[in-house]
């Protein structure tokens, strides 16, 4: 299958929208975990994305972690554009490790600056949904944030699964972290990359962190782009930057 591209990451613009707020102070928060909650972290991000405007005008958070159902993943660099990523009542940016870990969060591809693998992200929703027609972008927002947060608690749904059941790509709650799960291993997820392939059994019982919707496209075929350290893989990988 062809696989689109995407625009080549800017390591300048990256690591230094991800790691400070341009002052050298402490790193904003806006750095986005697997499980979806949004921390301060030095770490660089190799993907961006945002969830609407939740920030301050001091440049912190408050309870609030959405102000919208769209929540996507976008490009570092594009088309030469540079942007603040608190600009006052507009939008956060966010930051991820790879698109893995912003689809286990809950975050789609851009319809914009990624346009090739949104329309092959909503072309193999469709497949795994047996639809009629292609999802539109805000269709897939609404399904996916009913199962992405409890709306009583707002807090990220999960779901027991057994590791064979899923698809490569799909990230896992597996002895209390994070993990990419890749053929019959998990890796342990961190903020400078993956860790060393775990084998674990089909059978093994895990906590599914990817959102059901997100899981489906990825056995129907979409690849999501994996940082390089977790090796040569059937996923897209971005070049390494470390």
């Amino acid at each position: 299958m062809t696989q689109p591209g995407l625009g080549t990451p800017d390591t300048r613009l990256s690591g230094e929208l991800a790691a400070s707020d341009h002052t050298g102070r402490t790193p904003l928060q806006n750095r986005v975990l697997p499980t979806g909650e949004i921390v301060s972290h030095p770490a660089r991000g190799m993907l961006m994305g945002n969830r609407g405007c939740i920030h301050s005008p001091g440049r912190t958070l408050g309870v609030t972690r959405w102000r919208t159902k769209m929540w996507i993943s976008c490009v570092l660099y594009w088309r030469g554009r540079r942007r603040d990523v608190m600009p006052p009542g507009r939008w956060t940016a966010l930051f991820f490790l790879d698109e893995a870990t912003a689809l286990s969060a809950g975050h789609r591809p851009c319809g914009y600056c990624r346009r090739a693998d949104h329309l092959w992200f909503a072309t193999s929703w469709q497949a795994a949904s047996g639809m009629a027609v292609r999802p539109r972008a805000a269709e897939m927002d609404v399904w996916l944030h009913a199962e992405r947060v409890d709306r009583r608690t707002r807090s990220k749904v999960t779901r027991p699964v057994q590791a064979g059941d899923l698809p490569d790509g799909a990230m896992v709650c597996h002895d209390g972290a994070s993990a990419l799960l890749l053929g019959n291993s998990v890796l342990p997820w961190s903020f400078a990359g993956y860790g060393t392939p775990v084998p674990v059994n089909p059978r093994t019982r895990v906590e599914l962190l990817t959102p059901p919707s997100i899981v489906g496209a990825l056995a129907a075929g979409y690849r999501p782009l994996v940082h390089p350290s977790a090796g040569p893989t059937s996923m897209r990988s971005f070049p390494d930057l470390r």
